[in-house]
């Protein structure tokens, strides 16, 4: 059986590098970036220019396969298990458990996150508004998985 780290926020935040979350909030900050999170949160899908699309990939603030955006967090175009379920019906995938979270404050609007557990298998629904996760949610646990080379992207341990 595996060694398990609880941390609270600060601690979880503290383990990633100040410079490079700072980095990655900047590049967020960027046209192009909010462009292609509208994309996804409107479309599903984005679209931009190749080179372009290289930088932000290289900074890991997307992920660029086979020549397709597939992810700009906290968005996945590729089925993930954690669905979530905007206002009007229309659903997205999460790249992550905290990713599903973030989106509801990132829009601005009430979500519904569905996935399941990891240990048990037992199915998740629950809401989170622009203020947190709702009721639903007492006594759920997210857990993180350690990456063991701090160059790779986050999103290469999905």
């Amino acid at each position: 059986m595996g060694t398990f780290l609880i941390l609270n926020a600060d601690e979880l935040k503290a383990r990633d590098s100040w410079e490079r979350q700072a980095a990655r909030r900047a590049a967020r900050q960027q046209l192009l970036v909010r462009r292609i999170l509208r994309m996804f949160l409107e479309d599903g899908q984005p679209g931009a220019g190749r080179q372009s699309l290289m930088a932000l990939d290289e900074e890991d603030v997307i992920r660029v396969r086979a020549g397709q955006i597939d992810l700009a967090y906290p968005f996945s175009a590729v089925p993930t298990p954690f669905r979530v379920r905007l206002p009007d019906g229309r659903e997205r995938y999460a790249c992550c458990a905290v990713d599903a979270l973030g989106m509801a404050p990132m829009i601005g609007e009430s979500i519904e996150i569905g996935s399941h557990c990891h240990h048990c298998g037992a199915a998740l629904v629950l809401t989170a508004t622009p203020d947190g996760p709702g009721p639903e949610a007492d006594g759920l646990m997210v857990w993180f998985g350690s990456r063991g080379d701090a160059r790779c992207k986050v999103a290469d341990s999905l």
